[in-house]
């Protein structure tokens, strides 16, 4: 996030905190505060007494935009040592406590520095501008401001409206901040650092941008993305189940929503096979020994499904590599045969909490379309080259492919990473040298790693404007390292492979609920479970429309016949609302000039053909898999 955007605002969730403690409840124990990607919350524990939901909203935004005119300052004060900086926060009492945890964590870690920041107004106005508050309030920060002021950090004529230990960066004053600029949004649950078993926090979220413009503009943006989402459209147009029998991330894909996987599918190995990849078949589970040996036992934890077996213990698969891994280790490949490339659309499994499972975009059941090529050190850059060149031209077919760009994902300072700094420097270079060379639009994202090497993660916009980060490439030094994988080179010796990981879509399952929203559900032929519905004006011309419907199976066209009893006027009606593609009605015109007229869902343009026109034009327009 672009820091001119970040300051704003952090500083709006200070803010908030304080609309809180001034409105609401005095006593409020305050939690953790991010700046995201077009958000800013704070998670709050409300005193036991206090009822609050989405209602108090439109209110608690209109005091923040109160103290936004009120031209407070941001302050900057570093404590002396742990001892001050649990001095400070004692002036919230009992509502200190997180805060509290947050300081000793910190001090667990080696760190020294306690920064806070304060917002400050002139002394002389905060009666007046500060008359709303409650005086349990005034009381608390007259106290606050007493303290600051023997400190040095502000002057005897200013008064503290808000304290929070915090590293910045803030906004100089809050007159830099548009007041029509944000709204607050949205009410949540979340636990306390996000661990089940710490006490449920309330989440207020807010929206920010640079102006007004831009706030109205992205409040569009997600009026349009309510009317896409893929859990109804999903419903509607019966694509997926999802039954509390089966359980939360185990989605069922209806007959509809398994042609467009399929579709999907079949294209993406269509951009495989002839480039040199064999497609290989897995397990859904394997012993815990492969896991351990290749780290992902300690890396997903409690995340992994445990299967006891009669003699041994299994985990149902969290990723493919591992087994990728074993099929390379059983044969012997020499320099000649390099690279070698496994492709595999393959199910893992993870444990995901439940609260963060979605419908189709989270789930616990997760197909990869996922392949490994295990290269020289002097390949590298080529198979990144052609793993990018597929990878444009599927979201170049997806309507997908402007302004996209890719995250350069490396190491951060802390972290569980397997191998050496060595190895690690080796990995990133070649993936930084391959982006220069094919001229990939790339920037660095530091601590954005794999745990067992960088990757390439490209993001791409849907047709509203929200990204998505999708396809990826990595480049692995590590798991042949722990697998002793090794090929025959020309002296005769064993020379270690290295490994690239890439998935083109991701995860299947969230890539078909980003395309039901980036389409609306009004899916391009070659996606549309029914590309063609025949209608005909009365009974006596459904014969001509199943002659049709039968001469489009033979060029594997998805047509059907509405017999229903329904009127004609509402056959049309029903494949309106399901979307299809080409409505084609057949009237005694029709069947005499032996021709459709059509009409176009997405254009809603209407035509005549001749029935063999209308067909081999749809032939060319699903074989082209045009938009």
């Amino acid at each position: 996030m672009e820091l001119e955007i970040l300051k704003p605002r952090h500083s709006l969730a200070h803010l908030l905190a304080q609309a809180v403690q001034q409105t609401i409840d005095p006593h409020v124990a305050l939690g953790t505060w991010p700046a995201v990607e077009d958000w800013f919350y704070y998670d709050v524990l409300l005193s036991e007494w206090i009822e609050f939901g989405e209602d108090n909203l439109k209110d608690l935004t209109k005091t923040i935009q109160w103290l936004v005119k009120q031209n407070q300052s941001f302050i900057f004060y570093k404590a002396k040592d742990k001892a001050e900086a649990e001095k400070i926060m004692n002036f919230y009492g009992d509502a200190s406590r997180f805060k509290k945890e947050l300081i000793t964590k910190f001090a667990d870690k080696g760190i020294t520095d306690y920064t806070f920041y304060l917002n400050v107004i002139p002394a002389a106005a905060a009666p007046k501008v500060l008359s709303y508050a409650r005086e349990e309030y005034m009381n608390i920060y007259q106290d606050i401001s007493d303290y600051f002021a023997k400190q040095g950090a502000i002057n005897d004529d200013q008064f503290v409206t808000f304290l929070d230990l915090c590293e910045g960066p803030h906004v100089e004053t809050t007159k830099e901040i548009d007041p029509g600029s944000f709204v607050l949004d949205t009410v949540a649950g979340a636990y306390w650092q996000a661990k089940e078993g710490n006490p449920m926090m309330t989440r207020i979220y807010g929206l920010a941008f640079a102006s007004k413009d831009e706030l109205k503009k992205h409040q569009e943006m997600l009026e349009e993305a309510r009317k896409r989402d893929h859990r109804v459209i999903g419903q509607k147009m019966k694509l997926f189940s999802i039954s509390p029998l089966v359980g939360a991330g185990l989605p069922l894909l209806q007959p509809n929503g398994m042609i467009i996987r399929r579709e999907i599918e079949e294209y993406l190995w269509e951009l495989h096979k002839n480039k040199g990849y064999s497609r290989v078949r897995t397990p859904h589970l394997a012993k815990e020994d492969l896991y351990k040996t290749s780290g992902h036992a300690d890396k997903f934890g409690d995340e992994l499904f445990r299967v006891k077996g009669s003699d041994d213990d299994f985990f149902m698969k969290p990723m493919n590599c591992p087994h990728h891994m074993q099929i390379f280790s059983d044969n012997l490949f020499s320099y000649r045969d390099m690279p070698v490339r496994y492709f595999e659309p393959a199910t893992v499994y993870r444990d995901e909490k439940t609260g963060q499972l979605s419908w189709l975009t989270r789930v616990r059941a997760i197909t990869q379309d996922d392949g490994h090529l295990f290269c020289r050190v002097s390949q590298i850059s080529q198979e990144v080259g052609t793993v990018a060149s597929i990878i444009k031209e599927f979201y170049t077919t997806m309507g997908m492919i402007d302004g996209y760009w890719v995250r350069l994902s490396i190491r951060g300072p802390e972290g569980k990473y397997l191998g050496s700094d060595e190895v690690w420097e080796k990995a990133e270079t070649a993936l930084k040298d391959a982006a220069e060379k094919y001229d990939l639009p790339y920037k660095v994202g530091v601590d954005e790693a794999a745990f067992y090497g960088p990757k390439l993660d490209f993001m791409f916009k849907d047709a509203i404007g929200r990204e998505w980060q999708l396809a990826t490439i990595q480049c692995d030094f590590n798991l042949p390292e722990r697998f002793d994988l090794a090929f025959i080179n020309e002296n005769n010796e064993r020379e270690r492979p290295v490994v690239i990981h890439r998935a083109i879509s991701g995860s299947l399952e969230r890539f078909m609920g980003v395309m039901i929203e980036h389409f609306a559900g009004v899916f391009p032929l070659w996606l549309a479970p029914t590309q063609i519905m025949f209608v005909p004006v009365a009974e006596k011309f459904t014969d001509y429309c199943q002659e049709l419907q039968e001469e489009c199976a033979k060029n594997n066209l998805r047509a059907k016949v509405d017999t229903s009893d329904d009127s004609f006027s509402k056959k049309i009606r029903n494949a309106e609302l399901d979307k299809i593609p080409y409505i084609a009605i057949i009237g005694e015109k029709e069947v005499n000039d032996k021709t459709v007229s059509i009409r176009v869902y997405k254009t809603k343009e209407q035509a005549t053909l001749s029935a063999n026109e209308f067909i081999a034009e749809r032939v060319k327009e699903y074989t082209e898999r045009s938009l």
